[in-house]
Protein backbone atom coordinates (compact mmCIF):
# COMPACT_ATOMS: atom_id res chain seq x y z
CA UNK A 1 0.00 0.00 0.00
CA UNK A 2 1.56 3.16 -0.75
CA UNK A 3 1.10 7.16 0.78
CA UNK A 4 -2.13 8.62 0.26
CA UNK A 5 -2.77 12.25 1.74
CA UNK A 6 -5.84 12.57 3.81
CA UNK A 7 -8.43 14.81 1.63
CA UNK A 8 -9.09 16.87 4.57
CA UNK A 9 -5.83 17.26 4.95
CA UNK A 10 -5.46 18.29 1.49
CA UNK A 11 -8.27 20.76 1.00
CA UNK A 12 -6.88 22.82 3.69
CA UNK A 13 -3.48 23.26 2.93
CA UNK A 14 -1.07 23.99 -0.45
CA UNK A 15 2.01 21.57 -1.47
CA UNK A 16 5.33 22.73 -0.52
CA UNK A 17 8.21 20.18 -0.94
CA UNK A 18 8.62 16.78 -0.22
CA UNK A 19 11.41 15.94 2.71
CA UNK A 20 13.34 12.82 3.59
CA UNK A 21 10.23 11.59 5.52
CA UNK A 22 7.30 13.96 5.32
CA UNK A 23 4.70 15.73 2.71
CA UNK A 24 5.49 19.35 3.68
CA UNK A 25 2.08 21.58 3.58
CA UNK A 26 1.47 25.09 4.46
CA UNK A 27 -1.86 25.28 5.90
CA UNK A 28 -3.66 28.33 3.69
CA UNK A 29 -4.44 30.69 6.94
CA UNK A 30 -2.77 33.60 6.89
CA UNK A 31 -2.78 34.74 10.30
CA UNK A 32 -0.53 32.16 10.97
CA UNK A 33 2.45 30.64 9.43
CA UNK A 34 1.38 26.84 9.75
CA UNK A 35 3.39 24.05 8.54
CA UNK A 36 1.77 20.66 8.23
CA UNK A 37 4.13 17.25 8.20
CA UNK A 38 2.55 14.30 7.31
CA UNK A 39 5.22 11.33 7.05
CA UNK A 40 4.90 9.45 3.60
CA UNK A 41 4.48 5.81 5.06
CA UNK A 42 0.63 3.78 4.81
CA UNK A 43 -1.61 3.91 7.48
CA UNK A 44 -0.18 5.73 10.14
CA UNK A 45 -1.83 6.97 13.03
CA UNK A 46 0.38 7.58 15.86
CA UNK A 47 4.00 8.81 16.19
CA UNK A 48 4.50 5.45 17.64
CA UNK A 49 3.48 3.63 14.27
CA UNK A 50 6.62 4.91 12.96
CA UNK A 51 10.12 2.83 12.96
CA UNK A 52 12.59 4.34 15.32
CA UNK A 53 14.38 5.78 12.44
CA UNK A 54 11.54 7.40 11.45
CA UNK A 55 10.36 8.41 14.76
CA UNK A 56 14.30 10.60 15.17
CA UNK A 57 13.82 11.58 11.42
CA UNK A 58 10.79 13.25 11.95
CA UNK A 59 11.68 14.99 15.26
CA UNK A 60 14.17 16.66 13.10
CA UNK A 61 11.99 17.62 10.11
CA UNK A 62 9.99 18.87 13.27
CA UNK A 63 12.35 21.09 13.94
CA UNK A 64 13.75 21.96 10.66
CA UNK A 65 9.91 23.77 9.97
CA UNK A 66 10.16 25.68 13.15
CA UNK A 67 13.31 26.95 12.03
CA UNK A 68 12.15 28.24 8.83
CA UNK A 69 8.87 29.70 10.61
CA UNK A 70 11.09 31.31 13.08
CA UNK A 71 13.13 33.18 10.38
CA UNK A 72 9.99 34.58 9.33
CA UNK A 73 9.39 38.74 10.84
CA UNK A 74 7.49 38.82 14.52
CA UNK A 75 7.65 34.88 15.05
CA UNK A 76 7.57 34.55 18.82
CA UNK A 77 6.83 31.05 19.67
CA UNK A 78 6.24 27.90 17.73
CA UNK A 79 3.00 25.45 18.86
CA UNK A 80 4.18 22.03 18.21
CA UNK A 81 1.32 19.49 18.07
CA UNK A 82 0.09 15.84 16.81
CA UNK A 83 -3.54 16.20 17.64
CA UNK A 84 -5.32 13.79 15.45
CA UNK A 85 -8.58 14.54 16.49
CA UNK A 86 -10.62 14.94 13.06
CA UNK A 87 -8.17 13.67 10.57
CA UNK A 88 -6.76 10.26 11.50
CA UNK A 89 -4.16 10.00 9.34
CA UNK A 90 -0.38 11.13 11.43
CA UNK A 91 0.41 14.41 11.05
CA UNK A 92 2.20 17.15 12.57
CA UNK A 93 0.92 20.90 12.78
CA UNK A 94 4.22 23.59 13.34
CA UNK A 95 2.53 26.55 14.26
CA UNK A 96 4.16 30.04 14.15
CA UNK A 97 2.98 32.52 17.00
CA UNK A 98 3.07 36.00 16.55
CA UNK A 99 2.01 38.43 19.86
CA UNK A 100 -1.23 39.56 19.45
CA UNK A 101 -2.31 37.21 17.16
CA UNK A 102 -6.12 36.73 16.13
CA UNK A 103 -6.13 33.55 18.94
CA UNK A 104 -4.38 35.33 21.38
CA UNK A 105 -3.03 32.81 24.07
CA UNK A 106 -5.43 30.04 22.83
CA UNK A 107 -4.54 27.63 20.29
CA UNK A 108 -5.15 28.24 16.95
CA UNK A 109 -7.13 24.81 16.21
CA UNK A 110 -10.88 25.55 15.35
CA UNK A 111 -10.41 29.50 16.77
CA UNK A 112 -12.00 30.92 13.64
CA UNK A 113 -12.75 30.49 10.55
CA UNK A 114 -9.21 30.61 7.78
CA UNK A 115 -8.33 33.70 5.93
CA UNK A 116 -6.67 32.21 2.63
CA UNK A 117 -2.79 33.60 1.58
CA UNK A 118 -3.20 36.28 -1.51
CA UNK A 119 -1.19 34.39 -3.91
CA UNK A 120 2.24 36.39 -3.72
CA UNK A 121 2.51 36.49 0.17
CA UNK A 122 1.64 32.46 0.05
CA UNK A 123 4.39 31.78 -2.60
CA UNK A 124 7.28 33.77 -0.62
CA UNK A 125 6.14 31.66 2.61
CA UNK A 126 6.64 28.52 0.50
CA UNK A 127 9.83 29.34 -1.08
CA UNK A 128 11.25 30.34 2.18
CA UNK A 129 10.49 26.77 3.17
CA UNK A 130 11.95 25.63 0.47
CA UNK A 131 14.88 27.12 0.41
CA UNK A 132 15.10 26.57 4.52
Amino acid sequence: MSFELDSRLDADTVFVCDWPLSRVLLMNDARYPWLVLVPRRPRLVEIADLAAADRALLMEEIVRAGESLRSLPGVAKLNVGALGNVVRQLHVHVVARRSGDPAGAAPVWGHSPAVPYEPDTRNAVIALVRAH
